[in-house]
């Protein structure tokens, strides 16, 4: 059996790796997650721990801890998924994101690569370093055109850009050094166990509870939606396939305005709570001051992916938005309990 190394395990994206690897992968997983506000063992709660699951509390900035875990569990690979991830907050305190998704990525490389060159042949040659990013590196597009894997990077968030210098990073560890790494641009992901500050959760929960359903600016931003489990299959598809020095945009081929997902959602709300004091829950869409720096449109070529590796989503926006919609409104427990007292789907990023 396999030993992969995910970090950022207790976080949404993670968390479904975690879980899928648990119920249906040869691996032992060790799961290195500091546990922010967006991190939390309850997404994880039928994961049981055991000789085939470890979870390690350490910041991936501890270069000491990082080494030493290593060094004690011997990881064929690494999937590195840890990383401060919502544009509003890195817009209202950058200093976060610079600190773990770019000094993060750098101690954890350092410490791959130390680990990486002592291991004997064949591991070596098998080893990979995973990096997991996002298409905002790649800036905003306008009403036509697609992000490929050789779109220029512009981005325009302190997130993004952050982002962008840890995929710089990852790549310069090839070049110069030679670990074989395997880098992932995806689109938005949507599923359960997302934390309620991004949009499809936060508009379900206050639509739900009568509150109002914030929509930015010029109410046609588009992103593309793919749903998390697709993005699993998709990133397991890389690590053990990928070409190493190789990135693979990863999409789902569903490109929606901003305010059509809100709509949408309103309309699943009024067809599965159809005696709520809400209906119609489309009522409830208020427009809001746009955030800085608000990228237009993404839409990614997935082609390359789908020709190397097989790969094509499942799920339909649709179908992904249904089954997520008639989750949280299922887990509201789980809702309750990951909404600490810190974050209470206040507007973020708002920052003149």
């Amino acid at each position: 059996m396999k030993t992969i190394l995910i970090t950022g395990g207790a976080g949404f994206i993670g968390s479904a790796l975690v879980r899928h690897l648990a119920q249906f992968g040869d691996y032992r997983v060790i799961n290195v997650d500091v546990l922010t506000y967006a991190g939390n063992l309850e997404s994880l709660k039928n994961v049981s721990p055991g000789a085939n699951y470890i979870f390690e509390q350490v910041n991936i900035g501890d270069a000491a801890n990082i080494a030493r875990i290593f060094n004690q569990y011997r990881p064929n690979g690494v999937m590195h998924l840890a990383a401060e991830s919502h544009v509003d907050r890195s817009i209202d305190g950058p200093a976060e994101f610079i600190h773990t998704n770019i000094l993060g990525t750098y101690t954890l490389l350092e410490a791959a690569r130390q680990y990486w060159a002592k291991l004997e042949e064949p591991l070596k040659s098998a080893f990979r370093f995973h990096h997991i990013s996002t298409d905002e590196v790649y800036g905003s597009l306008g009403a036509t055109g697609l992000f490929t894997e050789t779109s220029p990077y512009q981005p325009n968030s302190p997130y993004s850009a952050s982002k962008a210098s840890s995929d710089h990073l990852v790549n310069a560890w090839f070049h110069t050094y030679g670990l074989p790494v395997v880098l992932t641009n995806c689109s938005n992901n949507y599923g359960p166990y997302q934390f309620p500050e991004k949009l499809i959760p936060l508009v379900v929960l206050n639509g739900l509870e009568g509150k109002p359903l914030p929509v930015y600016g010029a109410r046609d931003n588009v992103r593309d939606w793919l749903y998390v489990d697709d993005h699993i299959t998709a990133l397991l598809a890389v690590y053990e396939r990928g070409r190493p020095g190789e990135t693979y945009n990863i999409g789902g081929y569903n490109e929606k305005s901003n305010l059509d997902v809100v709509k949408t959602i309103c309309a699943l709300l009024d067809e599965m709570l159809p005696d709520s004091s809400c209906c119609p829950h489309e009522s409830l869409v208020t427009f809001v001051q746009d955030r800085p720096g608000h990228d237009q449109r993404y839409a990614i070529d997935a082609t390359k992916i789908g020709n190397e590796l097989s790969w094509q989503p499942e799920e339909t926006f649709e179908s992904g938005l249904r089954k997520t919609v008639r989750w949280y409104l299922d887990n509201l427990e789980w809702c309750r309990h990951v909404q600490d007292g810190s974050y209470q789907r206040q507007r973020l990023g708002a920052t003149e």
